[in-house]
């Protein structure tokens, strides 16, 4: 299983102590990056990236290599709000080339409700769809219309016969998100299972984050 990036650059010089840390976050959590942030008044500059990158996983590395070079080069120090994120491993690369540290896990589901939690709901029924809130909230945007269902309902089937269950990982659970979650599984036409996780999980890893020293010093490597 992939795992936060711990490993410094050879290239990139150490920003000095009080610089500002940018959180470069995937658009899925950004909006509780950003509430966590206020709560615990962490000091921090949060980049949001499209959370639509989700679809195409594989411009996920790129996009962030982009915007963390920029902050890099501007003397700010990095950290990156993503898992692993369908990135095969390509995430975990540049965090290594370029000495920044990523949140742990495969996905945004460990983060939010924890790996050990994930994988014992995916052994128990492997047709497990998983919806977050960002994923109840923009379904109609985020996954029927990407999948182009609604122009093409016929479909359906072909993307989701092999689900048997969804299950909603609930971060700030309310009547009319709940009602959402419900809404969404009667469009996939399975039942809907509550998982209430808060935001404990993110506030924990994204606090760690903050805390370190994403960029060592040039020359140094985790290990020594």
């Amino acid at each position: 299983m992939a795992t936060s990036t711990t490993v410094s650059s050879t290239s990139s010089p150490s920003p000095p102590e009080d610089a500002a840390t940018a959180v470069i976050a995937c658009g899925a959590l950004g909006a509780h990056v950003r509430e966590l942030a206020r709560e615990r008044g962490w000091s921090v500059e949060i980049h949001c990236l499209p959370p639509l990158l989700h679809n195409r996983p594989g411009q996920i590395a790129p996009a962030v290599e982009q915007l963390a070079t920029s902050l890099l080069a501007s003397g700010r120090r990095v950290a990156v709000a993503y898992a692993d994120c369908g990135t095969y491993g390509a995430l975990d690369a540049l965090c290594e080339r370029l000495g920044v540290e990523r949140l742990a896990g495969l996905h945004c589901y460990d983060v939010l409700a924890g790996s050990e939690r994930v994988r014992a709901l995916l052994e128990e029924e492997p047709g497990t769809y998983v919806l977050t809130d960002f994923l109840v909230r923009s379904f109609r945007r985020t996954v029927v219309r990407e999948l182009g269902l609604d122009r093409h309902p016929e479909l359906r089937p072909d993307y989701f016969s092999h689900y048997r269950r969804v299950v909603w990982l609930a971060q700030r659970r309310s009547d009319e998100l709940e009602a959402e979650a419900r809404a969404v599984a009667r469009f996939l036409d399975l039942p809907l299972e509550v998982l209430d996780t808060g935001l404990g999980g993110l506030e924990r890893d994204l606090g760690q984050l903050v805390a370190s020293r994403s960029v060592r010093p040039a020359g140094r490597h985790g290990g020594d």
